[in-house]
């Protein structure tokens, strides 16, 4: 179950409860060197399963070990661990240089400056370093978070829900600073609710929903399983009917329905070639073509139809 070479954390029949709420259900995987992904809807027990994983929270039975050791109160470990926790947790007051500074300072970091300038440099925040973080926006405050949890080069980086409030061009830079660090041996476990976030950034993946683990696994495996099922697509147009016509000719579609908004929703086993020929059936009929896009990317959909397999 590990994404390659030998496992660096390990979660064996681990589940936390609290009260009468099960949040982590018997949940046993590893995770090995390189970039895996968590994905989960939102409430699927992943930050909770995470906080275990870097000593926050204990387990209420089974076990965690991080590269060999357990993970509960050991605070040497922890200065080999970095986390960015999803809620942000920063003070306003201070710059962005001001909280690299002081995570360094908690990890016991010799030479505090330099290790800053190389976090910060990381994720491109050198010239914004000395303004204040009440003053950032969501997606520069996230990466300086996210310089705040490398600043003492981590063997383990865990980071839930990384990618909030970043623009496309940041979850690119995000992306490259992962796999530079993959590739210098790291182990990276990113968590999301969203499918596309971690697709392009981890083969490697765990599923999880109400608290147990669904799936684990290559990625473009799981995904090619889900080709025996009809997608559905929504597709706007200004004459929809006649387009229907047109698409229910082409031996990917299933069906084609009109919704109550007047949208088309289509279910076909092709997606890529539906879209690619919907333009031009769409031109040839004289129709106005406004929107296409998935109805099933959800993870909620994903999990579903795992769960039901």
């Amino acid at each position: 179950m590990s994404a390659g070479g030998d496992p660096t954390i390990s979660v064996s029949d681990v589940s936390k409860w609290f009260g009468n709420v099960v949040a982590v259900n018997e949940v046993s995987l590893q995770v090995a060197p390189g970039i895996t992904g968590l994905l989960g809807p939102n409430g699927a027990g992943k930050t909770t399963l995470l906080y275990m994983i870097v000593g926050l929270a204990g387990c209420s039975r089974g076990e965690v070990t991080v590269l060999g050791e357990p993970v509960r109160d050991n605070p040497e470990l922890y200065r080999r661990l970095g986390f960015m926790p999803e809620r942000e947790t920063v003070y306003p007051f201070l710059t962005g240089r001001e909280l690299v500074e002081m995570s360094a300072k908690l990890n016991g970091m010799a030479n505090v400056s330099d290790s800053v300038d190389r976090a910060i440099a990381m994720v491109g925040l050198e010239d914004a370093q000395r303004r204040r973080l009440g003053a950032y926006s969501r997606g520069m405050r996230q990466r300086m978070r996210l310089a705040a949890a490398l600043v003492h080069d981590p063997d383990v980086i865990v980071l839930d829900e990384p990618l909030n409030g970043t623009d496309p061009r940041q979850r690119m830079e995000f992306q490259d600073s992962m796999e530079r660090l993959a590739a210098s041996g790291k182990t990276i476990l990113v968590s999301s609710h969203i499918l596309e976030e971690v697709e392009t950034l981890a083969s490697r993946i765990l599923l999880m929903i109400s608290g147990k683990l669904a799936a684990s696994g290559d990625f473009r495996a799981i995904r090619a399983a889900l080709d025996e099922r009809a997608y559905q697509i929504r597709v706007v147009a200004s004459e929809p009917r006649r387009l229907a016509a047109s698409i229910l000719m082409m031996d990917s579609v299933d069906s084609a329905s009109i919704a109550d908004d007047g949208s088309l929703i289509v279910y076909s086993r092709n997606v890529s070639e539906l879209q690619l020929a919907l333009p031009r059936l769409a031109r040839e009929s004289g129709i106005r073509l406004t929107r296409v896009e998935p109805m099933d990317e959800s993870l909620e959909s994903l999990f579903e139809y795992m769960v039901e397999r």
